[in-house]
């Protein structure tokens, strides 16, 4: 059976347009993941940005970016 892995991520967007952008941690249970983001949420610059994080789950040794990129100039 595949290992699920829970990456826990802070992002908002700037004044100046660009994204912040933190990765918090990577948990083995979505519940770990949830209590860290209640202490987060009682820390500087996390309190004033509550609802900006972003939690996804991942499969550990998948790809999830199975295509190429390209830079637009």
């Amino acid at each position: 059976m595949p290992q699920e892995v829970y990456v826990l991520q802070h992002s908002y967007a700037l004044r100046n347009g660009c994204d912040e952008t933190k990765l918090l941690g990577v948990f083995s249970s979505e519940e770990k993941a949830q209590q860290a983001i209640e202490r987060y949420r009682m820390l500087p610059g996390f309190c004033e940005h509550p609802r900006d994080f972003h939690l996804d789950k991942y499969l550990v040794d998948k790809k999830c970016w199975t295509e190429g990129f390209c830079t637009i100039p």
